[in-house]
């Protein structure tokens, strides 16, 4: 069985932990942190919720995003930065595809999760917001490719492209 949960990623002067948008995630730990304030913490197991990121991307002024890593096969991703707002999309879309199944509304994962391409805009502009330039290209890399061996190992690698969390 592989690793089920949340990593949370934000910029801010006080530890994500603490603040409001956070505070249905007790238990949350700190991972890592890299320049500029950026903090990325952990929330393990697959029952919970971490909160908005919309909310936290308020509350601290900058984008912010997590990663919910779903048995290591994929992640849903969900984003948002006080200008830009909020998207989501998913690693490993193949894994998530099939984690969704059959939907019996005839949904598909393109009606829950933004296409790579479009994600990679929204990206571009989230990176901006946080100060950074990335290109489409680099994040359409890691949103299309498969996860080897760890889909954890996929979102590590957008946050590095995103220019926020370096590998």
């Amino acid at each position: 069985m592989g690793y089920w949960g949340y990593f949370v990623v934000g910029r801010a002067e006080r530890p994500l932990a603490e603040l409001d948008a956070m505070a249905g995630a007790e238990g949350m730990t700190r991972r890592s942190a890299a320049p500029g304030g950026w903090q990325v913490w952990e929330y393990a197991g697959p029952e919970g919720d971490v909160g908005s990121m919309n909310a936290l991307a308020s509350e601290t002024g900058a984008p912010a995003l997590f990663g919910f890593v779903m048995d290591s096969a994929c992640v849903v991703l969900e984003a948002a930065a006080p200008e830009s707002g909020g998207w989501t999309t998913c690693l490993a879309r193949a894994a998530m595809a099939g984690y969704l199944g059959a939907d019996k509304e005839g949904l598909t994962l393109e009606d829950y999760f933004l296409e790579p391409g479009d994600a990679a805009e929204r990206g571009v502009a989230w990176a901006a917001e946080a100060g950074h330039t990335v290109t489409p290209e680099a994040l359409v890399e890691v949103l299309t490719a498969d996860p080897d061996p760890l889909a954890e190992n996929l979102f590590f690698r957008l946050l590095d492209r995103l220019g926020v969390v370096p590998l």
